[in-house]
């Protein structure tokens, strides 16, 4: 099968995009070009985007910003506003602690509760006639890390579907879409790696089947801080100020859309494992002392390659 692929690197991370069934090399550069353009519209490491310009505004007056952010910020503040761990609004603490960066340090504790007080979503002011936002209080910034990359691949792989590709896949770090049935298997399901999340670029300890579908998967140990022993990952609480200590080591979400996948890896870390009642996606926890639970996943889809690593009685 022919195909053809690229790897650069943005959002912080290594991205790689590959197309079966074509050799137009344009469809690649058309597909960073987009990712590049949603970049500079919501990225808060520059000077200068749109979210960087609400965030500049902050207690002095309101910003009108292009619909595709508007709608984004409104999403992600609607989303931090149940208060399950997700904070859009979360970005002076972030920017405090600065892990996965050069100057990432531990905050002194005064320092912590002082970025505490700017944090809270709930007095960010929508005006949807001007497509305006209003950071209310100086200080306050947005960050839309915890759910910018999905929103990006989801418009990847729109672009993909109005330019009629075959299939494709689509890896922004631990962001991964597949496009279509997998053209080199003969039932249409692709098969997705599952790496250690216990070491940074860990080696592959399982894998599974699934039909073309997001899998986002959040972790601890891609970024995250060593000092005196002591690892603090970039799951930052809002509010204790600190990395959410808990027992997992990753979680994975297999949902039909990427944003969903973002939100619902912070919803299923925060919780600490599944939630009751009826979850709709399929998602994988792995714990620190290497075990695996499955959730909406059949056990003989999911095949383990290091035998350090076990799945949990159900």
């Amino acid at each position: 099968m022919i195909k053809i692929e690229k790897t650069w690197r943005a959002m912080g991370t290594t991205n790689s995009v590959i197309l079966y069934g074509t050799n137009e090399k344009r469809y690649l550069d058309e597909s960073i070009d987009l990712v590049r353009k949603y970049e500079n519209l919501l990225t808060v490491n520059r000077d200068y985007s749109a979210v960087m310009s609400i965030n500049k505004a902050a207690g002095k007056h309101p910003v009108q910003v292009p619909a595709t952010v508007y709608q984004l910020v409104k999403r992600a503040v609607m989303v931090s506003r149940e208060n399950f761990g997700f904070n859009v609004a979360i970005g002076p603490l972030v920017k405090l602690w600065h892990i996965g960066f050069s100057d990432a340090n531990v905050p002194e504790k005064t320092d912590i509760i002082k970025r505490q007080r700017i944090i809270s979503p709930d007095g960010i002011v929508f005006n949807d006639d001007d497509l305006s936002v209003y950071l209310p209080t100086a200080g306050m910034e947005l960050d839309l890390g915890a759910i910018a990359k999905g929103y990006i691949a989801d418009r990847l792989k729109n672009l993909w579907q109005a330019q009629g590709q075959l299939a494709g896949i689509i890896n922004f770090g631990g962001n991964i879409v597949l496009l279509n049935p997998a053209p080199h298997k003969q039932n249409g399901l692709w098969r997705v790696s599952v790496r250690n999340p216990l070491v940074q670029h860990g080696e592959k300890i399982a894998s599974f089947t699934t039909p073309a579908a997001s899998i986002v998967t959040s972790g601890v140990a891609e970024r995250h801080l060593m000092v005196d022993g002591k690892m603090y990952h970039h799951i930052i609480d809002s509010g204790t100020g600190y990395p959410h200590d808990n027992e997992l080591a990753s979680v994975t979400v297999i949902s039909p859309e990427s944003i969903d996948g973002e939100i619902e890896t912070t919803r299923l870390f925060f919780n600490d494992g599944p939630l009751d009642g009826d979850y709709p996606f399929a998602a994988i926890f792995i714990y620190r002392d290497k075990s695996i639970q499955l959730v909406n996943m059949e056990q003989s889809n999911f095949k383990i390659i290091n035998s350090e690593f076990y799945l949990k009685e159900s």
